[in-house]
């Protein structure tokens, strides 16, 4: 237990560490251990970040670690563990396959191997590789007992108790082939919806709109998939959007936008859009850059059955008075540590290796 507690007081400190970054301001405080060896250098590694993945604007990394920062606080990190009995943890080396689609994606699973007593042998995703190596430094240095138990490798992975891996359908099912006799959680791809009922408020929809351009909707938890009633204005959820008119601004996502919509017309598909986002109507769940699929729906219940029969798909159901797990508008891209990507308890998993 002294382990885990020596550990929750590193990625404490790792947290007020991140707390100097900010949207708002990047300010540097003097209190913060090891400051004179990390600031400049973490500020360097955002500019690595941004010049290796053009998706990963300075307004995006920078919200990334607001939340990590907020979930790092010590309150959250106790109350969060407190769920588990990580007391009789027996020590084994957990290997993570990452993810590269949004800031820090692979951080949870960094973090859940950590604080549960384990070592970590981490395999990053080319486009996510400059912020945790150096995060992890840092917490060698205010933690210096967990050297030695973490790792970073490009080769293939080997010598490992368990794996925690995430990928898309297909890889998924290399992940099961190559890793299926280990203990193992392998994530598939998984999008959100929102379900409009017609109670929405005109700032529900401006909310919605943070939900869905959030990280330019690459991660699991960005709404991609509308479910409207039949006869439903769309205005009202244009004028909602109508606040992140700027994203157009962005070469990659103008470069998505521009080629999607000239594919949707050329194959002669119906569509709505605004100049900066198009919406289809599409069973689908997961939708291209750009693009938001919709679905009329003529009953709740109905819906509810569909959602509950497709839950493996669903990371996220955005909603007002729908369902007891639904997430607010304008939440989702604001976890807490313990809402598990796909629902999996992390860290129930790595108390029983």
């Amino acid at each position: 237990m002294e382990v885990i507690k020596s550990r929750l007081v590193a990625f404490n400190k790792l947290g007020l560490f991140l707390g100097q970054f900010s949207r708002n301001e990047i300010v540097k405080n003097e209190s913060i251990p090891y400051n004179e060896l990390f600031f400049d250098g973490f500020l360097h590694q955002l500019k690595l970040a941004q010049e290796k993945n053009s998706w990963f604007t300075e307004d995006n990394l920078l919200f990334a670690i607001e939340n990590w920062a907020t979930a790092l606080q010590k309150s959250n990190l106790e109350t969060w563990i407190s769920k588990e009995n990580l007391q009789e943890v027996s020590p084994k080396k957990v290997a993570i396959i990452m993810a590269g689609n949004i800031p820090l994606v692979g951080f949870h699973d960094f973090l859940s191997v950590l604080i549960s007593g384990h070592s970590v042998l981490v395999k990053q995703s080319s486009n996510d590789k400059h912020l945790l190596p150096f995060l992890a430094k840092y917490l060698e240095y205010v933690e210096p007992s967990l050297k030695g138990n973490i790792t970073f490798t490009d080769e293939k992975l080997t010598d490992f108790d368990a794996i925690i891996a995430t990928g898309n359908n297909n890889t998924a099912r290399y992940f099961e082939y190559y890793f299926g006799n280990k203990p193992h959680i392998i994530r598939k791809s998984r999008n959100s919806v929102a379900v409009i009922t017609g109670n929405e408020t005109e700032a529900d929809f401006g909310k919605l709109a943070d939900d869905i351009f959030t990280y330019f909707g690459l991660g699991c938890r960005s709404v991609s998939k509308l479910y409207v009633p039949r006869h439903f204005d769309f205005n009202l959820f244009f004028n909602g959007m109508y606040g992140k008119k700027d994203i157009i601004y962005n070469a990659k996502y103008a470069n998505n936008y521009d080629y999607n919509k000239a594919v949707y017309l050329m194959s002669e598909f119906d569509l709505l859009e605004n100049g900066f986002l198009m919406i289809k109507e599409d069973e689908s769940y997961s939708s291209p850059i750009a693009t938001v699929f919709y679905e009329y729906y003529d009953n709740l219940v109905d819906l509810k059955i569909k959602l509950y029969q497709d839950k493996d798909k669903i990371q996220c159901v955005v909603a007002k008075g729908f369902l007891p797990d639904e997430i607010p508008f304008g939440e989702t891209q604001n976890p807490q540590l313990w809402d598990y990507a796909d629902g999996i308890n992390t860290l129930h998993f790595l108390s029983k290796i």
